[in-house]
């Protein structure tokens, strides 16, 4: 038996945490002294806090662990493999970002080192005036933080994907997104998720063509921001005003891409002529 030091001590983990970890049933002493309270656990136990030192640095949540340590316990390897492999996809996808960033990073000062503003990319982003034919589009809308874009992206468009599978539906384009809140709402914003097919069923509105500022992204989704910016400039000094929702069509599949520069995205802003006195 070790006393609670001793174990802390062996698996580099505090006895606060050790404490913490036996409140929520995690890892809980092998022996408790009823006469002093002291904890003590088993030499076997040290295999455990080292599988849970291991899924921590991981990055798994606590529930997460839990639930992992218990596939563990039950010798449950196929379960754990897709815990891991999904743990896994989701790391690279930020690592993936991470990478962007510091090339982004390397590309401003090399441009600051050439006397040229951070800022002028912005110059290089085209504006495009086009006409958008009529759509039918399935759709869901919901209010959404910028918190949960990540996993709501995900949720309603499979959703919306599934009923097109069920319903045997025609898929006629690109998963899109319009944001029809007026101003950024941090508590949360007016999305609608949407799919264009052929036919006009339960769940699905029509959307006339119309005049449209467009802009294509090459690269990862925050730098969409640039190119709001950018049309909104584009309109201001072209004499154009913002009429409707402003929308996004998803050109490529994230999750098909292998680094941020092969994600394209097309940003469209519904538009009128400003009339003139």
């Amino acid at each position: 038996m070790l006393s609670i030091g001793e174990f802390s001590k062996i698996c580099g983990v505090s006895t606060k945490t050790l404490r913490y970890y036996a409140e929520i049933g995690l890892i809980t002493p092998d022996d408790i002294n009823t006469d002093n309270g002291y904890r003590y656990y088993a030499i076997k136990q040290l295999k455990k806090m080292l599988f849970i030192n291991r899924l921590k640095s991981y990055h798994f949540s606590l529930e997460e662990i839990k639930a992992l340590v218990e596939l563990e316990e039950h010798q449950a390897e196929e379960e754990l493999a897709a815990a891991f492999t999904c743990k896994r996809h989701a790391m690279q996808k930020k690592l993936n970002a991470l990478a962007y960033t510091v090339k982004q990073m390397s590309t401003d000062i090399l441009n600051l080192e050439k006397g040229i503003p951070i800022m002028s990319y912005l110059d290089k982003i085209d504006v495009q005036l086009v006409e958008t034919q009529p759509m039918t589009l399935l759709y869901s809308r919901q209010r959404m933080t910028s918190a949960d874009f990540e996993t709501g992206y995900g949720t309603y468009f499979s959703k919306l994907y599934e009923k097109i599978a069920i319903d045997k539906l025609t898929l006629l384009g690109k998963p899109m997104t319009f944001y029809h809140s007026p101003e950024f709402n941090p508590v949360g914003n007016d999305t609608e998720f949407a799919i264009p097919i052929k036919e006009a069923v339960t769940g699905t509105r029509d959307v006339p063509g119309t005049l449209c500022a467009k802009s294509v992204l090459k690269g990862a989704y925050p730098e969409l921001t640039s190119v709001y910016a950018n049309l909104m400039e584009w309109l201001a000094n072209e004499g154009y005003e913002l009429v409707k929702s402003p929308y996004e069509v998803y050109i490529t599949n994230p999750n098909e891409v292998t680094v941020p520069e092969e994600i394209i995205t097309e940003v469209y802003f519904p538009v009128k002529k400003i009339a003139t006195t």
